[in-house]
């Protein structure tokens, strides 16, 4: 008996950090590669679903607020 939620054959990938791959720093002007990590509402996507790692997640989530704070970036999707 197989149960649905048990795929043994299928591993997944693991995610690699954006910013460690591309050795980059996550920057408060860059709102381009910002708004990838932000959804629709404005939000701030986990690390769990974006890859990132905890040191880049806490740089991005301090670039992020800055960006909002010199206007670069919206609080809010309307």
């Amino acid at each position: 008996m197989n149960n649905n939620n048990q795929n043994n054959n299928v591993t997944k990938k693991a995610k690699e950090c954006y910013f460690c791959v591309n050795n980059l720093e996550p920057d408060y002007k860059d709102t381009k590669s910002l708004r990838r990590f932000i959804n629709f509402y404005q939000k701030i996507i986990a690390a769990g679903r974006t890859g990132t790692c905890a040191w880049h997640q806490r740089k991005l989530t301090l670039a992020i607020k800055r960006s909002r704070k010199m206007a670069l970036l919206a609080f809010t999707h309307k």
